[in-house]
């Protein structure tokens, strides 16, 4: 396993601990509204999980309210709807000869460089990591760097605006 990937991996087994207990069947289509489902999450721990009813989903932050009852009692919890596009950020196009663009689509993984930095050509700005492959962004001449306008984590496309070196 890729070390990226395997750290994704672990943090979600950190976040939602073992999810493998869960019936396959709920990975792959999501409960009707009053479906019941029973898990063991270990010998003697049994949770009945029964669907109540799903919010309206929220344009702006992408997210709907989902009301279960977990062994009786009436839950709820935010979650993640990937079915809708919340707004995005347009970020401005590298254009002129001293900015530095993303080579291609990805998301960045390691910022090596600051603002007002001296830089030589050749030397990393960045890293992208896109279809399990890292990337490093190298400057394209030398110079002093100015605000980076990317932060790990971010997603980017290619050409996007990360700094401008002067």
């Amino acid at each position: 396993m890729y070390p990226k990937v395997f750290e994704q991996f672990r943090k979600i087994v950190d976040k939602y601990g073992d999810l493998s207990v869960l019936p396959t069947r709920y990975f792959l289509k999501p409960c009707n509204i009053g479906e019941e489902l029973t898990v063991d999450i270990e010998q003697g721990k049994t949770l009945i999980i029964k669907l109540m009813a799903v919010g309206d989903v929220s344009e702006k932050t992408g997210t709907r309210e989902v009301f279960f009852e977990l062994n009786g009692e009436m839950r709820s919890v935010s979650v993640e709807d990937k079915t809708v596009s919340v707004e995005s950020k347009t970020r401005p196009k590298a254009s002129a000869s001293n900015e530095v663009g993303a080579p291609m689509a990805g998301v960045v993984i390691e910022i090596r460089a600051h603002k007002h930095q001296q830089i030589a050509k050749g030397d990393p700005i960045a890293v992208l990591s896109a279809m399990k492959m890292e990337m490093v962004i190298s400057a394209p001449c030398s110079g002093e760097i100015g605000d980076i306008l990317i932060h790990e984590g971010d997603s980017v496309d290619a050409n996007d605006l990360i700094t401008s070196i002067h």
